[in-house]
């Protein structure tokens, strides 16, 4: 029977376990570089024993960051730092993952620590786009609904930043279809009003998202491992249901997504959800029964115990940790001790590794 420390084939690279760092924003960058805060952040992680770590949601464009801080791998600078960081994680025995996003109308704010506002355009803001000319709430910036030029130029924008992240090491490239942002946006009917061949329809809806797939698969290639996050409910019954995703993992099997990172909310505010531990589990279980596709659970899951009950019972095939690898980037090391398993630690931690 699997368990938190069993290894998982998934296409061209074996994780050594299951547990994945998720992508968390740093807001800690320039320009989209990355730099030294991104390399401890991202490598101490792998040092800890994590079998995927997945950079955050990078931006395709700059305009499609979440702030002005955020990373970017819309041009070919952006690549040799992060060449450095994906080999220094790969030494490590881990796999690197990097994010694909575009923030949609969600983009051109301010990060946490500076206020979380709008960052208008005459303080180095920007004009956000979205499927539709409608703001996520009043103090968002108002959307230009984009044109089918518009949308083109965003899919290359996808292909293009594949091909950088295949340039600069990644072995693992997640697609951001979750949490509000842009291909979120397209797939709602909360936030997709459009009356073309985008919108309307559940088979309209998800167009942007299949193309994006697509484009990317023609630089990112079969045997590579393409993930896509969702918001597998919005926890609404005007937005996106746990049906609606399971209608779309049933065409992504065939459309060479290999497996879905289940989360949720973030594309309709105020809406009300119950904070519990493990708390979008059934997202990840629902899906994976339904269809047979390879699931990742996500969300407020803080012990070893939990974690290993998710692989055990058969509810996920990964589990995505955020908030728990922040406060403690060797949980998979302390996680192996407390459950009783042996696994390799990094030959300079040694000493510090429980004997039994």
């Amino acid at each position: 029977m699997a368990n938190l420390f069993s290894p998982l084939r998934i296409k061209n690279v074996e994780l050594k376990n299951r547990l994945v760092v998720s992508p968390m924003c740093q807001y800690s960058s320039v320009d989209g570089f990355a730099n030294d805060w991104h390399l401890v952040h991202l490598g101490s992680r792998a040092i800890g024993g994590a079998a995927l770590i997945i950079a955050e949601a990078t931006a395709v464009s700059p305009e499609g960051r979440i702030s002005p801080d955020d990373l970017g791998i819309w041009k070919d600078e952006h690549i040799p730092f992060l060449k450095r960081i994906t080999t220094f994680i790969e030494q490590q025995g881990s796999l690197p993952g990097i994010q694909l996003a575009h923030a949609g109308r969600k983009a051109s704010m301010a990060s946490e620590w500076k206020g979380s506002k709008l960052v208008r355009p005459e303080d180095g803001g920007w004009q956000t786009v979205g499927p539709s000319a409608v703001a996520y709430k009043s103090d968002y910036c108002n959307p230009t609904e984009l044109s089918v030029d518009g949308i083109k130029k965003i899919i290359q924008d996808f292909q293009d930043a594949a091909k950088r992240a295949m340039d600069a090491g990644f072995k693992v490239i997640e697609l951001h279809g979750a949490h509000g942002y842009l291909i979120n946006e397209f797939l709602s009917p909360a936030s997709n009003f459009r009356t073309d061949e985008y919108g309307g329809s559940f088979e309209n809806r998800i167009r942007f998202l299949l193309e994006i797939i697509e484009s990317v698969r023609k630089v990112w290639t079969e045997e590579k491992p393409l993930f896509l996050r969702i918001s597998a409910t919005e926890w609404s019954e005007i937005g996106w249901t746990i049906v609606d995703s399971i209608r779309l993992a049933e065409i992504l099997k065939t459309k060479t997504i290999d497996l879905i990172d289940c989360s949720s909310g973030g594309n309709i505010p105020g809406v009300k959800i119950e904070l519990k531990p493990m708390y979008q589990l059934s997202l990840a279980e629902n899906i994976k029964k339904a269809t047979g596709a390879l699931t990742g659970a996500v969300g407020l899951i803080t012990t070893p115990q939990e974690a290993n009950s998710i692989i055990e019972e058969g509810n996920a095939d990964l589990v995505f940790m955020a908030r728990e690898f922040l406060r403690n980037p060797y949980f998979p090391l302390a996680a192996a001790n407390e459950l009783g398993i042996d696994i390799q630690w990094p030959v300079q931690y040694q000493r510090a590794k429980k004997k039994k």
